[in-house]
C-alpha cells in the first residue's frame, strides 16, 4: 500500500505542476477568492482520481500478465514521449499551458454573470478542471497504477498530490509560474514514468 501511495503522490505532483489544470487554478485565484477556487479544483481532481481508480480496478479483472505488461508499455510510451518532447523544447516558462488555460477560462466566463456567487465560482473551477483533466496522461497513468497496485494507496497518494499542486497554484502560483521551466518539468515527468516502468519490470507480475 505504501508503494502505491508514493507512486500516486510522485506521479501527480511532478506531472501536474505547470500543467493546464495548474494554470486554471492560478488564473482563477487571481479573479476570485482563493478558498473557493481551491475547493472547486481539488474536488474536481479528487473526483477524477476516484473515477480513474475505479476504471483501473475494472482493468485489473483481466489477466495479471496482460495488465502487468500493458502497464509497463503505457509507462514506457508516456516516458519516451515526454523525454522526446522535452528535449526539443526551448528552456522557457510554461507559456503554452498558460495560454490554453487562459483561453478556456475566457470562454467559460462569457456565460457567467459579472459578479458570480460563491457557488458559481466553485462550480466554474470544478467544471473547467474536470474537463481539462479528462483524458489527460495523468488520468490514464492513474488508471494503470490502480490496475496494478493497491487502489487505496493510489487514491490517497494521487489526491494528496493534486491537493499539493492546487495549493501551490492558488496561493503562490502566479509568482511560481514565471519560474517554472516547461522543459525541465517535461523531462522530469518523462524520467519519472521511465522509473515507474523499470520498477514494474523489476517487480514482475
Amino acid at each position: 500500500m505504501f508503494e502505491a501511495f508514493v507512486a500516486g503522490l510522485l506521479l501527480i505532483t511532478v506531472s501536474e505542476l505547470g500543467d493546464k489544470t495548474f494554470f486554471i487554478g492560478v488564473i482563477l485565484a487571481t479573479r476570485h477568492r482563493r478558498s473557493l477556487v481551491f475547493i472547486g479544483v481539488v474536488s474536481a481532481l479528487a473526483a477524477m482520481t476516484l473515477i480513474s481508480v475505479m476504471m483501473g480496478r475494472v482493468v485489473s479483472l483481466f489477466s495479471p500478465t496482460v495488465v502487468h505488461y500493458a502497464e509497463i508499455a503505457l509507462l514506457l510510451a508516456f516516458g519516451s514521449q515526454l523525454l522526446l518532447k522535452g528535449w526539443r523544447m526551448a528552456d522557457e516558462p510554461c507559456a503554452e499551458a498558460c495560454e490554453e488555460a487562459m483561453e478556456t477560462i475566457t470562454q467559460s466566463e462569457q456565460v457567467l454573470i459579472k459578479r458570480p456567487t460563491n457557488l458559481a465560482v466553485v462550480l466554474q473551477a470544478f467544471g473547467l478542471t474536470f474537463l481539462a483533466e479528462w483524458g489527460d496522461r495523468t488520468q490514464i497513468a492513474t488508471i494503470g497504477l490502480a490496475a496494478a497496485k493497491n487502489p487505496i494507496g493510489v487514491s490517497v497518494g494521487a489526491i494528496l498530490g493534486h491537493a499539493i499542486c492546487a495549493a501551490i497554484a492558488v496561493i503562490g502560483g502566479r509568482l511560481i509560474a514565471g519560474r517554472l521551466s516547461e522543459k525541465t518539468l517535461t523531462l522530469l515527468g518523462g524520467a519519472l514514468f521511465l522509473v515507474f516502468a523499470a520498477t514494474a519490470t523489476a517487480n514482475g507480475v
